[in-house]
């Protein structure tokens, strides 16, 4: 496994590299005020937004497996940072954000990057909308400018507050984070290269400093923000700490691994290219780790930003580097202008952030789609929205593995085969089995030949049809062989393939049963029986 950044360097030029930082730069822009809110969102400090940009997304351009990803703080994890704040602080996100990075960067080294693919379509479209909904409740409190002081993380508690405390909405910061979120939906209209979420902090700041709005700014919530390079600190580590914090690290985990891969094959589909899934979690483990060690915030590729990267021109990872140096550069130099920019602001960017996220297209089509996926679809929103995103993958995927083993079962079938016309089958019963033979078919598949037993000579499973079965399948045919061998009835297995003739073997099915009973055609089983008649 090598580094996406190595193979691209190899025949790097003038030209290319042009391109990368005129990206770079754009995205670097595009990148600062969604740090930004996406960390107060998460209940961190502005500064830890832009570290997780500078130092995760230098660190996963450099070791990635992907040519044009750009890596920081994203919606999906602030549902998840903004518990483990309110239940452990901060040390313990940062704690946690360092055992989730040692976790993706194993799972790279394990290859564990083609696990991650099978989570279920419907499961990771549920989740991301019961984020952004998640997400959009808790710029309630700002962007109405309720000023509640805390905010619990529980959807119904919260939803709760805001009710009880209607009357303290403020119509100024409403109006204000409402105008932002109109400019940044129709900038994109008047110009595209320039992110319409810069042009509202900018016109709305602006607007507060002249009009002196009676708004909250991050000065006023943050008054100690000063910008500078990330300072290194290595994160509390103790074994009960470890303990508490491993179900929270693990979640942080799955999640960066399967966002980051999603938006590595979003952008191999804008590019052409075709991204290291082993190696892109190397690359975000070593990223999480290394945003862990500078106060920063779990990080994951952003498949908006990566977007915005390919659309501007990025072609290799020297424009999520140059992204990452663009933030820094704003962070030491200009950050502290930053306490001008009005809360509801903020808020009215993330509420775009949410609309974003919920694919509306892909939820009418799996709105359309079998009852299976319906059901996995609303019961993983509901349970992000309601409880909480570990909740809803284990739930999730436990649907998911139990509506398939049901589909699977579904399509097995034995159906008995006629040969009228072809040859007289006295005494010998022909049954053609189709679809995986596993434990979920398994014995209800062999009953209905059980009887077949007691009537004839012989039985003759046709099994060209059984791509793979399992130990209860193997089970069953040992139930159905000792069966017949009480009724004395023979029994013969043809034409099975690679997968079940192997488990056969391994098994003591034909030790028990004899390596005879198998037979690579039905003419050959035919002559056995014959054989047996003589």
């Amino acid at each position: 496994m090598k580094p996406e950044l190595f193979l691209y360097l190899r025949g790097y030029n003038r030209r290319a590299c042009a391109k990368d930082i005129v990206a770079g730069i754009i995205v670097g822009i595009i990148a600062i005020p969604l740090s930004v809110a996406l960390a107060i969102a998460s209940g961190a400090s502005p500064e830890a937004g832009l570290y997780t940009a500078i130092i995760a997304g230098f660190a996963a351009a450099v070791l990635g497996g992907s040519s044009v990803q750009i890596t920081g703080p994203t919606g999906a994890f602030v549902v998840i940072v903004y518990g483990i704040i309110a239940k452990y602080g901060i040390s313990g996100l940062i704690t946690a954000t360092l055992m989730a990075g040692i976790m993706l960067l194993l799972m790279g080294v394990l290859k564990f990057g083609s696990v991650i693919k099978y989570v279920p379509y419907p499961v990771t479209v549920g989740f991301t909308a019961g984020i952004a909904v998640t997400i959009f409740f808790g710029q309630i409190n700002d962007l109405s400018g309720m000023r509640l002081e805390s905010v619990p993380a529980e959807f119904l508690e919260k939803l709760h507050l805001y009710v009880e405390n209607i009357n303290k909405i403020d119509f100024i910061s409403l109006a204000t984070g409402l105008i932002s979120v109109v400019i940044i939906l129709l900038w994109p209209k008047i110009n595209k290269k320039i992110p319409g979420s810069l042009i509202a902090i900018i016109v709305m700041t602006i607007a507060a400093r002249v009009l002196k709005l009676p708004v909250e700014t991050i000065g006023s919530r943050f008054n100690d923000l000063s910008g500078g390079f990330p300072p290194f600190a290595f994160p509390e580590i103790n074994l009960p700490l470890i303990q508490k914090l491993l179900q929270p690290a693990f979640t942080i985990a799955v999640l960066g691994g399967i966002e980051s891969l999603l938006s590595a094959v979003v952008a191999d589909e804008m590019t052409g290219t075709r991204h290291n899934a082993n190696q892109e979690l190397i690359g975000q483990g070593v990223a999480n780790i290394a945003s862990s060690l500078f106060g920063g915030l779990p990080a994951t590729g952003a498949i908006a930003r990566t977007a915005a990267n390919i659309r501007n021109g990025g072609i290799s990872p020297v424009s999520a580097i140059v992204h990452s140096l663009t933030v820094l550069l704003v962070t030491v130099l200009f950050l502290p202008l930053a306490k001008q920019i009005p809360m509801p602001v903020l808020a009215g960017i993330l509420v775009v952030v949410c609309k974003n996220m919920i694919e509306i297209e892909a939820i009418r089509g799996l709105l359309r789609a079998p009852w299976s996926d319906r059901l996995l679809l609303i019961a993983t929103f509901i349970l992000t929205v309601v409880f909480d995103l570990v909740v809803a993958i284990q739930v999730g995927l436990l649907m998911a593995a139990i509506l398939f083993m049901k589909r699977m079962a579904d399509v097995a079938e034995i159906n008995e085969r006629s040969f009228t016309g072809e040859r007289k089958l006295d005494g010998i019963g022909v049954y053609r089995l189709n679809g995986p033979f596993f434990f979920a078919a398994a014995h209800s598949l062999m009953h209905e030949i059980e009887e077949a037993a007691i009537e004839k000579n012989a039985l003759i499973l046709e099994m060209q049809r059984v791509p793979a079965l399992d130990g209860s399948a193997i089970h069953a045919l040992e139930k159905l062989a000792a069966h017949c061998a009480k009724h004395k009835t023979r029994l013969f297995l043809v034409r099975l393939q690679t997968q079940p003739a192997a488990a056969l073997k391994q098994s003591a099915f034909c030790a028990g049963v004899g390596q005879e009973c198998i037979m690579n055609d039905i003419e050959s089983a035919f002559a056995a029986c014959d054989s047996l008649s003589d």
